[in-house]
């Protein structure tokens, strides 16, 4: 089996997927900003499943060590067959106009860009190869707008419609990019920002998404909403926006609305 890369490996999805293919027998890249993480994390998977592991430690937002994840992505000598594009930012939530706006930018930044150019990145060899996967981590918000995280459910809809597009042009040709797009998530990483996200529908475990995205990216599929009150909803969203907005935005907005006039009164105030 091909050697696998993941981004944001150090915790959350991107640990998950690194596990589930270490005991698959991949030998891995693991990549994100926390090199000492992601070396106590390589040598768990050596000792356990006999996999062997690299390690670059990047921000992924730094042109430079980002440049090194490409150059490894391009070379075949040491071809990669499966990446995943598992690094993103969730960030602080609330009623756009109340965010700090290099924090909006950082989402940006950081959930889009990489993504891009990592998955440009890794084409080539794979189309040349006629065999090769790129699992690009989505969110069940990107199917339709959220207010109170406007900047992140538009960010991972750049990358479901960025994933389904690259897709078409290459799936001919035995590559396939597969957006996976989850609810929440129970991870071993979670922390208290993503708490809220549970409220939103039923908390997935990260081995039966990480499971069910393999076996959606291997099937061909571009898109993979793991869950069956998640898929129900995407399918919602996709189909019947307004019945959505009624059925399961109402209540978001008119929280958001309430935080922004909120704060804007008190702000106004002598």
């Amino acid at each position: 089996m091909s050697t696998a890369l993941v981004t944001g490996a150090s915790s959350g999805l991107g640990e998950a997927f690194a596990r589930e293919l270490a005991a698959r027998g991949r030998d891995l890249v693991l990549v994100a900003r926390r090199g000492d993480r992601l070396t106590e994390i390589g040598r768990e998977l050596t000792a356990g499943h006999g996999v062997h592991v690299e390690v670059i430690a990047a921000d992924l937002t730094d042109a430079a060590r980002r440049a090194l994840v490409e150059e490894r992505l391009d070379d075949d000598e040491r071809p990669v067959g499966l990446l995943v594009n598992g690094a993103g930012a969730l960030g602080a939530v609330g009623p756009l106009a109340l965010l700090d706006a290099l924090g909006e930018e950082d989402k940006i930044a950081l959930n889009v860009l990489p993504l891009v150019r990592l998955t440009r990145a890794a084409l080539p060899g794979m189309v040349r190869r006629r065999d090769g996967i790129v699992l690009n981590i989505s969110s069940v918000a990107a199917f339709a707008p959220a207010p109170g995280g406007a900047t992140y459910a538009a960010s991972k809809a750049f990358v479901t419609c960025f994933s389904q597009a690259v897709h078409a042009e290459v799936s001919p040709l035995g590559v396939h990019v597969t957006a996976v797009c989850p609810g929440a998530t129970r991870t071993a990483g979670r922390d208290a920002r993503g708490s809220h996200r549970g409220r939103m529908g039923p908390v997935l475990d990260a081995d039966v998404v990480v499971r069910e995205a393999l076996r959606a990216a291997e099937a061909g599929r571009p898109v993979s909403v793991p869950g069956t009150e998640y898929r129900l909803r995407a399918a919602l969203a996709r189909h019947g926006p307004g019945l959505y907005r009624r059925a399961f935005q109402r209540g978001w907005q008119e929280r958001t609305v309430r935080t922004l006039a909120g704060a804007l009164t008190r702000e106004a105030q002598p």
